[in-house]
């Protein structure tokens, strides 16, 4: 069974980004390969809409079986303010409450990012896992592509 990666809108512009580029790339080669499946979500495709034309692109080069899709729900939305309502971040967090609450929801394996401030970031990860707890739902393992990589085949 694949491995269900939620990405958010950092990974899809971390193959563009000098410091990322390496470990980005090798997780896309994952995603070609047919190693993992990227959960992507309605948030990232609307925040994508904001980004570059060749970021924007840069799903497009791959056959849809390499995509999960996931809709922003009710529920998540409500899970997202909570995170803000409990101050694991601020109001200005909106997107990312969403997209990790739209991971949680979803189940999936991981979210990866490369949002060291408000996303993958120990204090954070605690405070979002502790209300998922509170909430009655599955802490979420947050990494960034670093952690993903397959080093035996690189």
């Amino acid at each position: 069974m694949r491995i269900r990666i939620y990405i958010d809108t950092s990974i899809v512009g971390g193959i563009f980004d000098d410091e990322f580029a390496f470990e980005t790339k090798a997780l896309f080669e994952r995603l070609k390969s047919g190693e993992i499946i990227f959960v992507v979500s309605s948030v990232l495709k609307q925040e994508l809409k904001m980004a570059p034309q060749y970021v924007q692109e840069v799903l497009n080069k791959y056959d849809s079986n390499c995509f999960e899709y996931v809709l922003l729900t009710q529920e998540a939305i409500e899970l997202a303010d909570c995170y803000i309502a409990e101050k694991v971040v601020g109001k200005t967090c909106v997107e990312d409450c969403r997209h990790i609450a739209i991971a949680t929801l979803n189940k999936v394996d991981v979210l990866v990012s490369w949002n060291f401030k408000h996303i993958v970031n120990l204090d954070k990860i605690r405070g979002y896992n502790s209300i998922n707890v509170k909430k009655g739902y599955n802490v979420i393992e947050i990494k960034t592509p670093r952690d993903l990589i397959n080093y035996e085949n690189n």
